[in-house]
């Protein structure tokens, strides 16, 4: 039986996170009034003139918020698809590398990208993806004409996605290295005297065993549908490329913190919270279905 005494340790344990999630993720809900006002700096929040749905009206209205969302979906989902595939596949290719040291190397140097930040990341791509950056160097050499990969709608998105894979793939690939480890080796022993081949032992051992991670992973990162990752893009874009690659939280930053359209502002981020919730709780309805798996 638990004692009281050990009871109140414990949630004192808890006390310092819980006064943090009040303080910055409880308390600021109630600025979401903010979007259904004509918000005026220096005036009491409560006695702002109240608006209703214009804000929303308005949003909808605006060419430029219609392409923000599209922009966002499509390198959210781009994202999610090509973060599940390339390290299941990197996961896959380096558990059937036998030379240890090689592995625990390869992996180390993959994983890193991952603690690096994008301030940083940013740099870099932008210096080689300049005008007269490495790779417009290198293309220079074969004759090519230089290009504004930073400043043209054509590679913007794909220098978005490819960028944050290469970063993220192999903090990803742990995961599934983990099941990879827990496939029971009887199994692999039973397809080699079968006479299987390594595909087919990978074929129909490996990917079976990994298949209940796969589809868990797959289903919570619907979730995540309207995160295409402000710091990245904040970070890479500019004013050229606002049609492809402005996403929803560039465009309530410059509404809200550039342009002081608040209740605008407000209004686009309440809009992507409400649907970020029926995703999460959609894809928790899917993991629960598909992999057995509930958070809440």
């Amino acid at each position: 039986m638990i004692s009281k005494k050990w009871l109140l340790n414990y949630h004192l344990m808890l006390l310092p996170g819980i006064v943090l999630l009040i303080i910055f993720s409880t308390i600021p809900l109630f600025g979401t009034v903010i979007a259904f006002q004509d918000f005026i700096p220096g005036i009491p929040i409560f006695e702002q003139t109240w608006v209703g749905l214009d804000n929303f009206t308005f949003m909808l209205q605006l060419p430029g918020s219609r392409q923000v969302f599209i922009n966002t979906l499509v390198i959210a989902s781009m994202k999610i698809v090509l973060g599940i595939i390339i390290p299941i596949t990197f996961a896959l290719l380096l558990h059937e590398i036998r030379a240890r040291a090689f592995k625990r190397l390869v992996q180390t140097i993959v994983y890193l990208p991952h603690f690096m930040s994008w301030v940083i990341l940013s740099g870099i791509l932008i210096a080689m993806l300049s005008i007269d950056g490495i790779v417009n160097q290198i293309t220079g050499f074969f004759h090519m004409e230089p290009i504004m990969f930073l400043a043209s709608n054509h590679y913007f998105r794909h220098i978005i996605v490819w960028s944050d894979v290469l970063k993220e793939f192999g903090f990803s690939a742990v995961v599934y290295l983990a099941a990879l480890a827990g496939i029971n080796p009887s199994l692999y022993e039973a397809a080699e005297i079968d006479g299987a081949s390594r595909f087919r032992k990978l074929w129909h051992v490996t990917i079976p065993g990994i298949m209940p991670t796969i589809v868990l992973l797959s289903t919570l990162s619907l979730g995540n549908i309207l995160n295409a990752g402000f710091d990245q893009v904040f970070n890479l874009y500019n004013p050229l490329v606002y049609s492809s690659g402005d996403i929803i939280d560039t465009y309530v930053y410059r509404m809200g913190l550039v342009d002081q359209q608040y209740g605008l502002a407000t209004s686009v981020g309440l809009m992507k919270s409400v649907i970020a919730i029926i995703l999460i709780a959609l894809s928790n309805k899917m993991a629960d279905k598909f992999a057995n798996y509930r958070i809440f």
